[in-house]
């Protein structure tokens, strides 16, 4: 149940129709973690912060299982900041501040207990770095997803090539799946970005699901409508957080249990958006999962009987 995360350790400022905020804790390797830490309690991390990265915070992580020796502190430089104003549809946002600080050199070391881990889940990274992490592995886990955006198709298309190449799941949003493949239509999407290497592809849509491809098979999951949506930052790195958890705990690969984890996954996802920042992630419950978990199966489950006439 051994579940390897890579990703950034950050601060975010955001400004959404509802609200903003000041600097709070983001990166997708904290929403990543806070996400898997409710199915399996062995997660081995791989980041880099600097000396201004809050250190309860880091022990808080410690005390839901997740692994720090692999957590870089540059005591003396400052941790990755980004800022952000969303649109009124909340899902098209403006980028106002990008500062890359101890991101800019990130080399992830993998310490030796981290060796053996089962299942990896990188997050948005430089696909250079996302590259050194599975060639640091000493033996191939048994699943590795992967998360990239279009801002690395922009800028290092042939890298991203070569880490898409040598990765199993593939998770990207509709927007960025339509500009890797060239294709509008995202079963042609799909199909073209099977020829790239990967063996599943999760394509995000936001408040419109996320479907689910593998060979000709398709599964779709709509995602819950809610009363109050804040900030949709981490959604999508507590969507892949909630997804690999789910395998990690049941540590079955095959499809079908994919479209469950897909639901899981969407039901963390669906908490994140409620505050800001990590605030309901880091106070989530058990019972609270499993009664979003039954909302989303009595959303989609319907009894039908088709008649001829």
């Amino acid at each position: 149940m051994s579940l390897l995360v890579v990703g950034s350790m950050a601060f975010d400022a955001i400004e959404t129709p509802f609200g903003k905020t000041d600097k709070i804790i983001g990166g997708a390797a904290t929403f990543i973690s806070l996400a898997a830490a409710n199915f399996v309690n062995d997660i081995r991390l791989v980041a880099v912060v600097g000396g201004d990265f809050p250190k309860p915070f880091v022990r808080n992580l410690e005390t839901k299982g997740v692994q720090t020796e692999g957590l870089q502190i540059k005591e003396d430089e400052k941790s990755f900041f980004w800022s952000g104003r969303y649109h009124m549809d909340m899902n098209t946002r403006d980028t106002l501040v990008t500062e890359l600080n101890v991101l800019g050199d990130f080399d992830p070391i993998i310490p030796d207990s981290y060796q053996g881990v089962e299942f990896v889940m990188l997050g948005n990274l430089s696909p250079q770095v996302q590259q050194q992490v599975i060639e640091r592995l000493d033996e191939r886990p048994r699943l590795i997803v992967m998360d990239t955006m279009n801002f690395w198709m922009d800028v290092a298309r042939e890298e991203l090539d070569k880490t898409i190449a040598m990765v199993d799941v593939l998770t990207i949003n509709d927007e960025e799946a339509r500009q890797l493949s060239g294709e509008y239509s995202l079963v042609k999407a799909a199909k073209k970005i099977f020829t790239m290497g990967p063996k599943y592809l999760i394509i995000k849509k936001g408040e419109h699901g996320a479907l689910l491809f593998h060979g000709d098979q398709v599964f779709f999951a709509p995602a819950l409508p809610l009363e109050v949506v804040f900030d949709p930052t981490g959604a999508g790195d507590t969507f892949a957080g909630g997804f690999i958890g789910y395998l990690a705990q049941t540590r079955d690969i095959s499809f079908d249990n994919m479209k469950r984890a897909i639901i899981f996954g969407s039901a963390m996802a669906s908490f994140c958006v409620e505050k800001f920042g990590t605030e309901r992630l880091v106070e989530l419950t058990k019972a609270e999962i499993e009664e979003r978990v039954q909302q989303f199966i009595d959303l989609v489950q319907f009894d039908i009987s088709l008649v001829e006439g």
